[in-house]
């Protein structure tokens, strides 16, 4: 499940991408198969890494993988990176996790070059709002989310930093139903027939790509939208 859609990210031959804040790596997975340059994933959980890296080699080995990739750890708020050395940033659910948020978006556009583009996406405010209301587990963990943006604040947020905001989308509203089902059960009651079920049929809409479920999400995504996807450009 990709919250950035790559044609918006205008992925082209031989660029260097980071997806900063990669976890298990699903979208430097996917941005891997076309690009030819470098991909970068970016992550502070060693085993994330390590998930991302497993699949990565997998997925060299049946030449699924156009140009090379490299794993690195650290901070978001500090990246270890040059000036203006990407072409591309994604920063997917990241976020509403990270106290110092403002210091996270200065650090991608510094790494960012002029005219590059940095794709972000945070949880939707009222998709949010309601796991909060069902659930405290679903924020009061560990490492877990802080915050809730409100459409306006995320955008300030970008905004503040020059960009040039040219999209805006709304993602995986079935997904919403799922977490909402998740805190009435239980975010660790794994067993719990109603989202173990309906965990399945997200699966089978995932690999099926059905038509009529992606009709159903699109008109879904209008009302209670999972993620809001951002894309800005730098000056």
């Amino acid at each position: 499940m990709l919250n950035v859609d790559l044609d918006l990210l205008e992925i082209r031959d031989n660029e260097f991408v980071l997806d900063a804040g990669c976890g298990p790596g699903r979208h430097i997975w996917q941005v891997s198969k076309v690009n030819r340059g470098v991909s970068v994933a970016f992550d502070l959980d060693i085993p994330s890494l390590q998930q991302a890296k497993y699949m990565l080699e997998q997925m060299e080995q049946r030449s699924e993988t156009l140009g090379s990739w490299h794993l690195v750890s650290g901070s978001v708020t500090s990246l270890p990176f040059a000036d203006e050395l990407f072409h591309k940033v994604i920063c997917s659910e990241v976020l509403e996790h990270i106290p110092r948020d403002y210091e996270a978006v200065s650090e991608f556009i510094r790494v960012l070059k002029p005219g590059g583009i940095l794709a972000v996406s945070v949880p939707s405010h009222f998709a949010e709002s309601v796991c909060w209301k069902i659930s405290d587990d679903y924020h009061n963990t560990p490492g877990g989310h802080i915050r809730i943006y409100k459409h306006q604040e995320i955008l300030d947020l970008l905004r503040k930093h020059d960009l040039d905001i040219y999209a805006v989308r709304y993602k995986h509203a079935l997904h919403s139903i799922y977490w909402w089902s998740k805190g009435i059960f239980g975010l660790k009651n794994e067993k719990a027939f109603i989202p173990s079920t309906y965990y399945k049929f997200l699966v089978w809409d995932i690999y099926s790509g059905h038509k009529y479920t992606h009709w159903i999400e699109n008109g879904l995504n209008h009302l209670f939208p999972k993620s809001t996807v951002i894309y800005c450009r730098k000056p």
